[in-house]
């Protein structure tokens, strides 16, 4: 790179999980020249994960992060299932949604209240002790704070009941649950969803009140220049609803065509996965369009998932407060696909409300209470286990040996799915407001801004070849001198 470039470094970001940075270059006049979003941690759980027994894997892998376990679990149960050739009973699967969806309201709500509301909620240049929790607390007022804690305990309970823990839950195994839930529990579960249902509808009021009324919101959602035109894929149902537990995946084309839709264990039929020098993430990309680099459009093999995606895929979301929400949001965007990125914070609501919806339909499901939990197993083999992770499509790929231990193992999560998307974003937004040297601190957060919509998890995605870090070990002796040094 031309050494007269001014480096600008925003080391670490905030209010994501993960660690990660953005580096940024400069030329001559101030302005943005290129962009990268780093993720300088690798976690390396596809490597150390190998010769382990397979029912092992919905609790290791859930251990990759604590935003997100629940996801983690269901997708290493589901592969599980499939490598087993063991489909879980009615009951098994009617309990795994119920806690699914309560885990898809909570972490929703956690992004909005807590990580990527803030910036609007409060102000995108708003002194940085004041882009959080307390902050929002501040502006929408101290009850609605206590509504916002309220409910999202009652989500993290909802996963207790069912999963055992309220973070990394334990029931899912090969094949079904390991127990089911009692009256009572079944009870405590009714009246805490109506409670989320109330509160999720209330989200969407804040969000129609002070968000759609910020100007600075409403800027981001029309501006050409955060529109990024790209493919999309996800989850639905028959009905071609929303489904973040199970379904086909489909993938539409920048302009709502339908580009493929296939059983999700077909999945990895659809992708292919590359590295960059400079990230621990892989690069997925759609294989029968090939790789263009980090650019959007029809000719890019670039693809996009998470609350936006979701909404661009499905031809309806499946209950009908939501789906009023839905009308509502396609109406102002005169149609889809909405390609608007800062679209995903409204869509993420939408969602909000559908899983809201979803838990109080589902805790009075007939198959929730009676029936065996658990399909016997078949013959150990591969299997690959898909699921909607809050950020997107999450893919738990497995081979078994006869012993039912894991020989190979590969985990594609929603935020390696968006790292093309998020560079791209990045770069975007850079290129908009860093202009003439000017990178203050407000502007700096509005490039971080530019991945919040992604709510990326960055422990989750770190899985690139060669699977190990640099290491260093200097031994000294008593006086502090180093008598050793050892390097990989």
């Amino acid at each position: 790179m031309n050494e007269t470039l001014r480096h600008v470094s925003i080391d670490p970001i905030t209010r994501l999980e993960g660690h990660g940075r953005i580096e940024l270059f400069l030329d001559d006049q101030g302005n943005l020249a290129d962009a990268f979003f780093q993720i300088p941690e690798l976690r390396g759980f596809e490597r150390f994960c190998r010769g382990r027994q397979g029912e092992d894997m919905p609790q290791i892998t859930e251990r990759i992060c604590g935003v997100c376990p629940e996801a983690h679990h269901f997708a290493s149960t589901k592969a599980l299932d499939d490598c087993y050739d063991a489909p879980p009973p009615p009951r098994a699967r009617a309990l795994r949604e119920l806690l699914y969806n309560a885990y898809t309201f909570s972490d929703h709500l956690l992004h909005f209240y807590y990580l990527g509301g803030p910036d609007f909620l409060v102000g995108p240049y708003a002194p940085p002790q004041e882009r959080n929790i307390v902050g929002v607390i501040g502006k929408v007022g101290l009850e609605l704070g206590k509504q916002v804690i309220k409910h999202r305990s009652y989500g993290q309970k909802t996963i207790e009941l069912i999963g055992g823990r309220p973070i990394h839950p334990v029931t899912g195994i090969p094949g079904g649950q390991s127990k089911g839930i009692t009256q009572d529990e079944q009870a405590e579960i009714r009246t805490m969803a109506a409670s989320c249902l109330e509160f999720a509808k209330t989200t969407l009021d804040v969000f129609h009140s002070v968000l759609l009324k910020d100007d600075s919101y409403k800027r981001f959602i029309s501006e050409k220049a955060q529109m990024m035109p790209t493919y999309y894929m996800g989850l639905v149902d028959s009905e071609g609803s929303i489904n973040y537990y199970d379904g086909d995946v489909r993938v539409v084309a920048p302009d709502g065509s339908l580009f493929a839709q296939v059983p999700s264990s077909e999945v990895l039929g659809l992708i292919e996965e590359r590295t960059e020098p400079w990230t621990y993430v892989k690069i997925p990309y759609l294989k029968d369009v090939g790789w263009k680099g980090f650019v959007s459009g029809p000719d890019s093999g670039v693809y996009r998932v998470g609350p936006l995606a979701r909404l661009n895929v499905c031809t309806q979301i499946g209950t009908p407060l939501a789906q009023v929400q839905y009308e509502t949001f396609l109406e102002y965007f005169g149609g889809g696909p909405v390609h608007a990125t800062f679209a995903y914070h409204w869509a993420r609501l939408i969602e909000m409300l559908s899983a809201a919806e979803r838990v109080a339909q589902l805790v009075d499901d007939p198959n929730l209470m009676t029936g065996p939990l658990r399909t016997p197993l078949g013959t150990p083999g591969e299997g690959v286990g898909v699921i909607e992770a809050a950020r997107g499509v999450l893919i738990h790929h497995y081979d078994l040996d006869q012993k039912g231990r894991i020989e190979d193992v590969n985990l594609i999560v929603a935020t390696t799915h968006n790292v093309a998307g998020i560079s791209m974003s990045i770069k975007d937004m850079a290129q908009s407001v860093v202009k003439n040297g000017n990178v203050d601190e407000g502007i700096l957060n509005l490039v971080e801004m530019s991945f919040r919509n992604y709510d990326p998890c960055l422990a989750c995605a770190t899985h690139a070849l060669p699977g190990q870090m640099p290491l260093v070990v200097q031994v000294h002796d008593e006086k502090g001198n180093i008598c050793q040094r050892i390097e990989r």
